[in-house]
């Protein structure tokens, strides 16, 4: 039977992707290719017929739309199909994507939310407005995602570690993360931050916040667009509070709490 790179990127989206974190995303990504706004990435041509030539071609119109870092990661994903097809399902003999030149790694990004624009977030998303007995709670997905910006600023985690603690993961000072990127790791609580937490009670969830990280991502643009601000994203509240930890914490303990590995960030 003749095996065409659509056939490729079917049958690993079908039994690779699945066994992976981001599965959801890849599986997008990958239907994405057959696309139009992916021409002239040759889907329909026979896996053992394609050429370095014409994925470069495909990389190199994509440059012409698309960031560096984008292209990059398609290459990635694509390079990846082709090595299984090579590799696990005899399909081909030679990876074709082996020799194909990778684009330049996207220079380090790093941007600090500023206060106004901090202020200007919690507005569009609806920061819990204070109850009779003068607390402050939870009653919206839309107030859920406003705390869930507030915690990222205040310890540095990201979307989808925030999105996956359990009531039984907080701690009397501490959040535990017990699938992070970096693996299992404490993140300390401040006064500040436990009130914070303390938001969420009477929230209902399978999780803590009760809200998944695409669905964060949706409300943080849209407020941010409701906001009149631009130039940042949900990840770079990370960055800000690492910023605003480093006046305060050595830099080993500041790697322990961002599950760093190396002091060079």
């Amino acid at each position: 039977t003749v095996k065409t790179l659509r056939d490729a990127m079917r049958r690993y989206a079908e039994e690779v992707s699945p066994h992976k974190k981001g599965e959801r995303w890849e599986s997008i990504r990958l239907a994405a290719f057959e696309s139009p706004d992916h021409a002239p990435l040759p889907v329909s041509k026979k896996l053992t017929d394609i050429t370095t030539a014409d994925l470069a071609l495909w990389r190199d119109a994509r440059l012409t739309k698309l960031s560096r870092g984008t292209v990059l990661r398609d290459l990635t994903l694509l390079a990846s199909v082709l090595e299984h097809a090579r590799r696990e399902w005899g399909w081909i003999e030679v990876n074709p994507a082996k020799n194909v030149r990778r684009p330049a790694q996207p220079e380090h990004r790093e941007r600090v939310i500023t206060g106004p624009e901090v202020r200007g977030m919690l507005r569009a998303l609806g920061w819990p407005p204070r109850q009779a007995d003068g607390k402050r709670r939870v009653r919206s997905v839309k107030q859920a995602a406003a705390v869930c910006f507030m915690l990222a600023l205040q310890t540095g985690m990201r979307a989808g570690e925030l999105c996956g603690i359990t009531p039984p993961d907080v701690m009397t000072d501490h959040l535990k993360i017990r699938a992070g990127k970096t693996g299992r790791r404490d993140v300390p609580m401040t006064a500040t931050t436990r009130r914070v937490v303390d938001m969420l009670d009477g929230w209902s969830g399978d999780t803590l916040l009760g809200i998944k990280a695409q669905t964060l991502d949706a409300f943080f643009r849209q407020a941010r667009d409701k906001a009149g601000l631009a130039g940042f994203t949900f990840h770079d509240a990370r960055h800000t509070a690492a910023t605003r930890l480093a006046q305060r914490l050595h830099v080993l303990d500041l790697c322990k709490v961002f599950g760093w590995r190396q002091t060079s960030r």
